[in-house]
């Protein structure tokens, strides 16, 4: 099929934070959960990148088989300061027929250090702009984000803020622009700093914080479910006025 054209939009104002995303006009359903994925990419995932990114991969081609597929639009986000404004995007918004996870997704290359901030803010802001644009063309539509780490934000190197990212949060809940979204922080190999990444959802409003484990195939694995299952969850809330009440608090 024909690859559908995608277009690029600012974050209210922010020059450094830019998504892309399938123009609207091209979408075929009427209603659809947008998922976005930021994956560190920072040089502490050296050694288990490979399996990172088979878990990124696993992810994403099970929810190509989940029932509620044709309504799930992704966008994939890696981060480091490797990158400009510490964020690359792998895709913006697109169906996840659009998506082939073995050949989309290249290998990553640990580098640089930890802008979680800015990426937690790209990732939740982007999915609250992108759900605005879809509503106001009379799309249904609601969200899930997730955030993987294997550490905190390093040097205060990110122009976002905790507070900066609560709000967005905060207008989610309380707009009109989405009809619910889940965002879910997930420490991997992060035991030693699992009080900090607790102290940044809180502050920062995200719903959930989940300590993955060592980054080993078996934990690997289980994120690939635990990420493919919270998005189908959700999938099927779409048009209840909520959101998914069968996430679960552990991977």
């Amino acid at each position: 099929m024909p690859r559908l054209l995608m277009e690029q939009q600012q974050i209210r104002g922010m020059q450094q934070f830019k998504f892309s995303g399938v123009r609207t006009e091209n979408l075929g359903a009427t209603e659809y959960t947008i998922v976005t994925i930021a994956v560190d990419e920072s040089g502490s995932i050296s050694g288990f990148e490979g399996d990172l990114l088979k878990s990124l991969i696993a992810a994403v081609e099970a929810c190509k088989k989940s029932p509620a597929s044709d309504n799930l639009l992704l966008r994939v986000i890696k981060f480091s300061t490797m990158w400009t404004d510490g964020i690359m995007e792998i895709h913006g918004f697109k169906p996840l027929t659009e998506i082939d996870p073995a050949n989309d997704y290249g290998d990553f290359q640990p580098g640089g250090c930890t802008p979680l901030y800015d990426a937690t803010f790209s990732a939740v802001a982007a999915t609250v702009s992108y759900a605005e644009k879809l509503t106001t063309d009379d799309f249904a539509v609601n969200g899930i984000v997730f955030v993987i780490t294997d550490g905190v934000e390093f040097g205060h190197r990110s122009v976002a803020s905790p507070a900066m990212i609560k709000a967005e949060v905060q207008k989610a809940i309380r707009g009109e622009g989405i009809e619910s979204l889940i965002t879910v922080l997930i420490g991997i190999n992060a035991s030693n700093c699992r009080s900090e990444l607790q102290a940044f959802q809180q502050d920062a409003g995200i719903d959930q914080f989940i300590n993955a484990g060592d980054a080993n195939k078996s934990n690997l694995a289980k994120l690939a479910r635990f990420v493919s299952q919270s998005v189908s969850s959700q999938s099927q809330a779409l048009g209840t006025g909520g959101p998914s009440q069968t996430i679960s608090a552990t991977i």
